[in-house]
Formats: C-alpha cells, sequence, structure tokens
C-alpha cells in the first residue's frame, strides 16, 4: 500500500511552505480538536492508542509491512533492526500500561475528564483537574524515531493538538505512525499535523511557535537553549538534551556462564537502534576480581556483536560517519600496537561494529554506530570519580549485579544523579511510564487546577 496525501510531509521532498500555510495548519488542528478530540474521554482514548499499537505488532498490517518496506531506504535502519524497536516500542503500548502511565503520572484515571480527588486530597477538601494544551507542538531530532512516536502518543493521550516539525529526513516513522491513526479513526488524525523542514527557518518556526500553547523539543543542549529564546513568554516549553548511558558490571556477575548470557545481553543494547539514542551505552564498566577478566568480557562482547550482526546487521553509514569510525579504529590499532593496555576487536572489512578495551578508567564517549568501550573497574564509587564529568547528564546505567549490592549500586547511582537504572540488555527499552530524564512525561505538559470545597 501507499498512504495517500494527507499531512505536509506527505508532499514531494522539496515542497515550499509558507508562513501563511503553517498559521492555517494550526488553526485547523485547533478547530478539529474543539469538535472531536477534546470531548473524548481518556479510557476512549487508551483503547484507540492501544489499538493503533496491536495494528503495528501485526505482521500482516500493511503499514507495519510498508514501514519494513520501504524504511531502510527512509531512516537508514536495517529491517531487521526497524522490527526489533518497533515490536519493543508499540508491544509496551497496551491499555493496562498506558492507563498505568496515567495513573502514575496524574494520580487518577479521570484527571484530564473532571475534578477528581486522591486520598490526600480529599482529606484536604480538595479537587483537581488537569489541562492540556490546545496546541501541542514538538521539535524531534533525527538520531532517533522513538521519540517522536512516543511525543504523538502522550500528545494524544492528553487530547492537544498536535504539529510535529521533523528534522529534514525524518519524517518516516512518524507519518507511518500518523497514517496508522488515520486508518483507525480518521478524526483523531485530523487533530495531528506532520512537517518537515531544514532546522532555523525562522519565518516558518516563528508563526508556528506564537500558535503553540506548550513547544517540546529533543536536542541538543545548545539548540534547546537557543530556541527557548525564541519562544513567546506565554509559551511553556519541555526540552530533552543530550544525556549519554554506559554499562557496569559487577564481579559476583563475571562467572563463566553468567558472562556469555551478559555479553549477549550487552550486544543487544549496542545494536538497538544502533546505538543512536540517548539510552544506548557508550562503554561497559567491568569490575575486576571476577572469574572473567574484563579484557576477556569484551572479547566475548565482540563475539557476540559478530553473531547479532549475521541476523540484525546495522544499517548503511553516510560517508562521514564511516569515516570517522575508521579514523578512530586506526587510532587504537596504534595504541594497541604500542601497548598491552589497549585491544581492539573489529568487523572484517566493515565498520559494522568495533569494540576497544582500554585499561585507562575514565568515561569514554563512543562515536556510536555500533562501537563501544568496555574498561576495567575496581568498584563503582572509583567509577563514578573517573566519570565526574558527566554527572547528570547519564539518562541510564545497565546493572548487572545481585543480592544487596544490586540495591546499593542503584542507590548509589540515584544520589549520583543517574536518572533511570536497568538490567543489561534492556537499556534501550524502558518500561512506558518511565520518567525520562527523571520527570514524569504526563505531567510535563499539562496544567493544574486546585478547587478547594
Amino acid at each position: 500500500m501507499k498512504p495517500l496525501n494527507y499531512f505536509l510531509a506527505d508532499l514531494p521532498p522539496g515542497t515550499s511552505f509558507s508562513p501563511t500555510m503553517i498559521a492555517e495548519a494550526c488553526q485547523a488542528l485547533k478547530h478539529n480538536r474543539a469538535q472531536y478530540l477534546a470531548s473524548k474521554s481518556t479510557l476512549n482514548l487508551i483503547e484507540t492508542l492501544a489499538d493503533v499499537a496491536a495494528d503495528w505488532c501485526d505482521p500482516h498490517n500493511p503499514i507495519r509491512q510498508l514501514a519494513l518496506k520501504d524504511g531502510p531506504a527512509a531512516t537508514g535502519f536495517s529491517a531487521p533492526v526497524l522490527a526489533r524497536g518497533l515490536d519493543q516500542f508499540f508491544g509496551q503500548l497496551t491499555a493496562d500500561r498506558l492507563r498505568q502511565l496515567v495513573f502514575q503520572d496524574l494520580g487518577h484515571l479521570d484527571r484530564l475528564d473532571r475534578f477528581v480527588a486522591t486520598e490526600p486530597e480529599h482529606q484536604t477538601r480538595r479537587l483537581a483537574l488537569a489541562t492540556s494544551p490546545e496546541l501541542l507542538v514538538h521539535i524531534t531530532a533525527g538520531n532517533l524515531p522513538v521519540p517522536a512516536l512516543m511525543s504523538i502518543v502522550l500528545g494524544l493521550l492528553v487530547r492537544s493538538a498536535q504539529f510535529v516539525k521533523c528534522a529534514t529526513g525524518t519524517s518516516w516513522l512518524p507519518r507511518m505512525l500518523a497514517h496508522s491513526i488515520h486508518a483507525r479513526e480518521s478524526k483523531l488524525a485530523a487533530c495531528l499535523e506532520i512537517a518537515e523542514w531544514p532546522g532555523g527557518n525562522t519565518p516558518l518556526e516563528t508563526v508556528l511557535f506564537e500558535q503553540a500553547d506548550c513547544v517540546t523539543a529533543t536536542g541538543r543542549d545548545e539548540t534547546l537553549t537557543a530556541l527557548r529564546l525564541r519562544l513567546p513568554p506565554q509559551t511553556r516549553f519541555v526540552g530533552y538534551g543530550h544525556r549519554v548511558s554506559f554499562g557496569y558490571v559487577s564481579r559476583e556477575m563475571l562467572s563463566q556462564s553468567e558472562a556469555r548470557q551478559l555479553t549477549r545481553a550487552a550486544a543487544r543494547d549496542v545494536s538497538a537502534w544502533d546505538q543512536s539514542g540517548c539510552l544506548s551505552p557508550h562503554l561497559y564498566y567491568v569490575e575486576t576480581g571476577g572469574t572473567i577478566a574484563p579484557r576477556d568480557f569484551a572479547e566475548q562482547l565482540a563475539t557476540a556483536l559478530a553473531e547479532l550482526e549475521a541476523v540484525e546487521p546495522r544499517g548503511q553509514l553516510p560517508p562521514a560517519e564511516a569515516a570517522e569510525i575508521s579514523t578512530r579504529r586506526a587510532v587504537y590499532e596504534l595504541r594497541a600496537a604500542q601497548s598491552l593496555e589497549t585491544q581492539l576487536w573489529q568487523s572484517p572489512q566493515s565498520t559494522a561494529w568495533t569494540v576497544i578495551y582500554e585499561e585507562d578508567p575514565r568515561f569514554q564517549t563512543s562515536c556510536l554506530n555500533r562501537f563501544v568501550y568496555v574498561k576495567p573497574a575496581r568498584n563503582l564509587a572509583d567509577t563514578l570519580q573517573q566519570s565526574a564529568a558527566f554527572s547528570g547528564r547519564v539518562s541510564t546505567v545497565g546493572l548487572a549485579a545481585c543480592g544487596d549490592k544490586l540495591r546499593e549500586l542503584s542507590t548509589a547511582l540515584a544520589r549520583w544523579g543517574v536518572a533511570r537504572v536497568c538490567p543489561i540488555g534492556r537499556m534501550q527499552d524502558p518500561a512506558l511510564p518511565w520518567r525520562h530524564d527523571g520527570r514524569p512525561t504526563l505531567n510535563e505538559l499539562v496544567t493544574w487546577t486546585d478547587w478547594e470545597l
């Protein structure tokens, strides 16, 4: 199937938009919201979103088939990588988990529908209502599709009209999600617009921001700072800046059998979405003193990445990104030839995957695209000291530990400022109600009214 031209992003590449066209699109979104979306109940929207997600998990669904057929050329991810990532994302969007998200962030399932009270609010004779923005504008990043997809889901859940402005060349999957919503409920899709143009188009973006009640954005910290300054004073801003992630393996988990399972799980984290998101590990710290030494862990991780490449190949890279990997490999080949403290494993005749073992304990950022470091660690306290430059900027730590030490390490990571701790193997697969960057996602979008009785 081929979706009809329904959204601005469906128009031929290179189509020019005028400020008037953007303003009229925003006005149409607001009108459609008032006519249809604003009166929908939360439970009704949850059921619709769960149905859309079920469509995406159905291998016979035409839109899913189209996404996997044409998606590799449009996104740069191979079909197996796309399939795994889409299954993980849409598999979470069940009615139960969407209800859990609303309850967790807003305290009551009917909070967006009417004035209600939780038990503490009853005790102080208060009711509260959460109100969503009339028009929600999303400025999406270009490295990973999941944040854009999640933004659309959250915006529909709070009953906002939405304008999703994608980075150039990144609107494919958001468009496919929008078309799948249209296939289920066309009036709901009429409250959603998808468009893309190069960033920094001041005439278009000025009109868009003037129409918005709330703007969300994902990207580099400098980009978010500049964007915030361009918004009208009354427009709310929700920004998610650059973050890094890493893995940590305690010595108790380094038996022969455990290490093999762990390196396979670590390889899944590195390969998910080709290591392109903030949740992707740049490196793994491996404690010394276990049955398996950190260097052996690195070698087994290389073997696991090679095995995974055979069934989930990395996507094709632009020449500049492939050249960066080759250049960095050359640096470590030279170091490995001169010192036993560095060792390198790499895919033959390609840049598909790279593992660098380095005894230098300082935190090292990767060039990503399945390029990962392994470093020895004496203990977590020493590791956090070596990573001090990234304190407050770590999104996720994949943690392998057991018993009391698991709780101890998780608590230390939380106190250090890590927003999420999870088992290795699930770094790119957060639970639906997770608090992105440590903040409740729905709560960031709504405003509250307290009614004192």
